[in-house]
């Protein structure tokens, strides 16, 4: 899971407060200055969130925060549910190859079809998505079900097998995933 990110920017009393909560909070805590503003770089895809006093325009993920004296509890509150939110909308859809995943709904779709996917299969596509190399069972079987590799079983070759299946009867696509010899890999 990736590490959330605070990033305090223009409010030193509130970077010390929370940089002595922060194993308690299980963030990492940034502070920024207006000097080193424009070095920061931002992936989109990572969970941070940026503290300021005052609204800074073209700056995404921002929580105003200028009311001073607050409660850390409701403060806590605020940062959780915006990196629920940010979460919530990474995940609305994720291209992948020709289609894209909806985790949230968890359909696979195509400009003209969609699956209904379960939770394991969606998570299946997500971790192949994320190599551009093949992946062994024994990965997928540590990382996607918890397995130890000693484990003699079945399990990942079945499920791909039915998704592979399920894709072909919606979409008609044999090959976006695809068996090499030494695992699986998203076309």
């Amino acid at each position: 899971m990736n590490y959330q990110k605070l990033i305090i920017y223009d409010h030193s009393e509130l970077f010390i407060i929370l940089n002595e909560l922060k194993k308690d909070l299980n963030l990492e805590i940034i502070e920024v200055s207006k000097n080193n503003l424009s070095n920061l770089l931002l992936d989109k895809n990572e969970s941070s969130l940026i503290i300021t006093p005052k609204k800074i325009s073209k700056l995404h993920h921002q929580i105003i925060i200028n009311n001073l004296p607050i409660k850390i509890s409701k403060l806590i509150e605020k940062f959780n549910i915006e990196f629920l939110k940010k979460k919530f909308n990474q995940q609305s859809e994720i291209n992948i190859g020709d289609y894209k995943i909806n985790l949230n709904s968890r359909e696979l779709l195509s400009i003209k079809d969609k699956i209904k996917l379960t939770e394991k299969e969606s998570t299946i596509i997500l971790y192949l998505s994320k190599s551009n190399k093949p992946i062994s069972i024994e990965e997928l079987q540590s990382k996607v079900w918890g397995y130890q590799s000693e484990l003699e079983t079945h399990t990942v070759e079945t499920h791909i097998y039915r998704l592979r299946k399920k894709i072909f009867k919606i979409f008609n696509d044999e090959s976006f995933i695809i068996s090499k010899k030494n695992g699986y890999q998203i076309k």
